[in-house]
């Protein structure tokens, strides 16, 4: 049962958003920074998704960061980069699992920034990142989840989706208009869609688990007024002129109905294997710190090892060693 979480308090004497000095956060060792991570996570992270309410979930963070926290901050989310960079090297290694990351929100919410920051210290060559656009002709000639299936990720690599077939059942439901363009019979277009399409997401997800792919998944609660803010800070910076469109103007006129959309959806989808994380998003730097701390957590649950090397795999390489330091100069 999904339960109203715990606000965000800062301890005593502390000053990051984690809840721990940055001395202290400094010095944790990396069996401590996975509790933390853990216990942090936990607050916004729906689970069981049956009696959700967005309502209980605030898009602002109630531990405030100003200018002064600045390098508290960097320090914190660069340990949450470090230990996830640590931990995939760890799930490339081992070759079992894989991971999929799956990033929803408004416009301006801060998608983009988020994959870049706090994926920035994982290695290229075991991350892909997917951005879902509109669908293409080929697409539209397959079922929803067919263009999302080919970008999941191989055994030992984490992939994300900056956007998702999750689009099904938010913007296709918001305006159903594209539902009807989509080329299904007309007698599969019912009032039960949508729970049609939630059902398929959920069974979708537990195969993938089945098999190994572990799926988290991130809204970045925004509020209306600070998507309204940043909306007016890209056509103020000539610089981000480029990440504006007038149609983002005119999805603000839906908001209440994304906004019962993504309630829907999440009070449908969330499971416990496969859970949402509704990430207070009017602060960038926070939200970030709260995704680290999700995928920390979920990562360190797979039980990570480095492969074990056979004792006559050891005498081999220390026989190769014994040729190499024999090499004359």
């Amino acid at each position: 049962m999904s339960k109203p979480k715990n606000k965000v308090t800062k301890e005593k004497g502390s000053t990051t958003a984690a809840g721990a000095s940055l001395n202290e956060v400094t010095q944790m060792t990396p069996k401590e920074l996975v509790s933390r991570a853990k216990k942090f996570s936990k607050q916004y992270c729906v689970g069981d998704g049956k009696g959700f309410k967005l309502k209980d979930y605030k898009p602002d963070a109630d531990l405030k960061l100003g200018p002064e926290d600045k390098p508290i901050v960097k320090e914190t989310l660069q340990m949450g980069v470090d230990a996830l960079a640590q931990m995939q090297d760890i799930l490339y290694a081992q070759d079992n699992w894989s991971l999929l990351l799956i990033f929803q929100a408004m416009d301006a919410a801060g998608k983009d920034g988020a994959i870049k920051h706090v994926m920035s210290g994982v290695n290229p060559a075991g991350c892909q990142v997917t951005s879902f656009k509109v669908p293409s002709s080929e697409e539209m000639d397959h079922d929803f989840l067919w263009r999302c299936q080919k970008h999941l990720p191989e055994r030992g690599r984490i992939g994300i989706f900056n956007r998702s077939y999750y689009e099904e059942v938010l913007v296709v439901r918001v305006h159903e208009d594209i539902l009807k363009a989509q080329k299904l019979p007309r007698k599969l277009i019912t009032p039960r869609i949508w729970d049609q399409r939630y059902e398929d997401i959920r069974n979708f997800e537990k195969y993938l688990h089945r098999n190994g792919t572990v799926v988290i998944k991130f809204f970045l609660h925004v509020s209306r007024e600070e998507q309204k803010k940043r909306f007016i800070e890209r056509i103020d910076d000539a610089d981000k002129n480029w990440k504006f469109s007038t149609s983002d103007v005119k999805e603000r006129g839906y908001w209440n109905e994304y906004m019962k959309a993504y309630e829907d959806l999440i009070r449908k989808t969330s499971t416990e294997d496969s859970p949402w994380y509704v990430v207070p998003a009017d602060n960038k730097s926070y939200a970030r710190i709260v995704i680290a701390s999700a995928i920390i957590h979920a990562m360190d649950k797979m039980n990570l090892r480095y492969p074990e090397v056979s004792k006559e795999k050891q005498a081999e390489l220390q026989e190769v060693k014994k040729m190499l330091l024999a090499e004359k100069k």
